[in-house]
């Protein structure tokens, strides 16, 4: 019984096997050019592509580029000389002006020395105004005149030394800006050249970005820029470009560039992440084609779709932008493109056009109109 099971399962399969085998021979005798039957027989003999029509439209001539934002002038402050703070002449994030007094340091021995000196001063300006007297009276000598001269000019200059040293226990406000957080209080040891805190004109900004080498020559001072952040969606300022490096980054062929800002509002910071968009001017009439239109080589080219079949076309490109790619030579308004399926294409090989630019095809009611019409007649 088992084994006349086992030959059953045995002969079931092979005759599967035949059978799929004069399923696949039938298969392969099928004609290789025959046209698939919900075509008609012209589409059967050409290769149906995407295509898009050159359009001529008014280009708003920039270029776009990420810059970061920087403060006018940026600086932290450091002591010069150690010392125990003694006063914090201001509060975190206020604004300060140029020359006011920050921190300052305990100043018992520099002041101590300051009045010492202005005494030994006082002191030497009289002794030589009296000599200066006696001279002209005759009862001293002009080399004892002068040497008293020489002693109020090395007092005049121990003045100076001492105001110095009692100067550097005072950190003053370079200009005028916006002080950060400080780190350090009152009765805290600072030492000489230790951070304590920072302060930015942010008034005005700068931003600072990269462009190809290729706009080197179209970079002028003063081009109007358009700074956006994304921190701030839907606001736009105004900048003007400032400065250009002079030298081309080798590596990446880059042009390193500053615009500068207006920042009365406060409402960009130094550090943020901006977009810049630069400027050049509004261009008629520009040709633009699809950038999957292009055929890559040694010089750009494009398929034309000329009566039916598709013909290759040298061209010479602009920008591009979103997508698109301006066309300076080679194409003319209204021109059909080929946008997909080049890889495949010949010069001179029919096509059969499908997409945006296509012609129109007739409509379902004209088709049926003309039926009507011929089943009238």
């Amino acid at each position: 019984m088992k084994k006349n099971t086992h030959f059953g399962v045995v002969a079931l399969a092979i005759v599967g096997l035949l059978g799929l085998a004069y399923y696949a021979y039938n298969a392969n005798r099928a004609p290789v050019g025959a046209p698939a039957a919900s075509s008609g027989a012209p589409a059967g003999m050409a290769m149906a592509v995407e295509v898009a029509r050159v359009k001529a439209s008014d280009f708003s001539d920039d270029a776009a580029a990420v810059g970061t934002l920087k403060s006018n002038e940026s600086v932290v402050l450091r002591p010069e000389v150690a010392g125990r703070v003694s006063a914090i002449g201001f509060r975190d994030g206020a604004v300060v002006g140029k020359g006011d007094l920050l921190l300052a340091l305990d100043a018992a021995i520099q002041e101590a020395e300051l009045q010492q000196a202005k005494a030994n001063l006082s002191l030497a300006r009289s002794n030589h105004q009296r000599n200066v007297e006696l001279l002209g009276r005759k009862f001293l000598s002009q080399q004892a005149v002068d040497s008293s001269a020489a002693t109020l000019r090395v007092q005049e200059a121990a003045v100076q030394l001492a105001e110095a040293k009692f100067a550097k226990t005072r950190v003053k406000a370079p200009f005028k800006g916006v002080v950060g957080l400080r780190n350090v209080s009152i009765g805290d040891y600072v030492k000489e050249g230790q951070d304590l805190i920072n302060i930015e004109d942010i008034a005005t900004l700068r931003a600072d970005f990269k462009l190809p080498e290729t706009y080197l020559g179209r970079l002028n001072k003063g081009l109007i820029i358009e700074v956006t952040s994304d921190a701030l969606p839907g606001e736009r300022f105004k900048a003007a470009l400032d400065a250009v490096d002079p030298q081309v980054d080798p590596v990446g062929r880059s042009i390193s560039a500053r615009a500068r800002l207006d920042n009365a509002a406060g409402k960009l910071r130094p550090g943020m992440f901006v977009r810049v968009r630069l400027l050049f001017g509004e261009r008629k009439a520009v040709l633009l084609v699809p950038e999957q239109a292009i055929v890559p080589g040694a010089q750009p080219a494009v398929y034309r779709v000329v009566d039916g079949k598709a013909t290759l076309v040298k061209v010479r490109l602009g920008v591009r932008r979103a997508a698109q790619v301006e066309v300076l030579e080679g194409l003319a308004d209204g021109d059909l493109v080929i946008t997909a399926g080049q890889l495949k294409l010949r010069p001179g090989m029919a096509v059969l056009a499908v997409g945006e630019g296509a012609p129109a095809a007739p409509s379902a009611g004209s088709a049926q109109t003309g039926s009507g019409t011929a089943a009238a007649k």
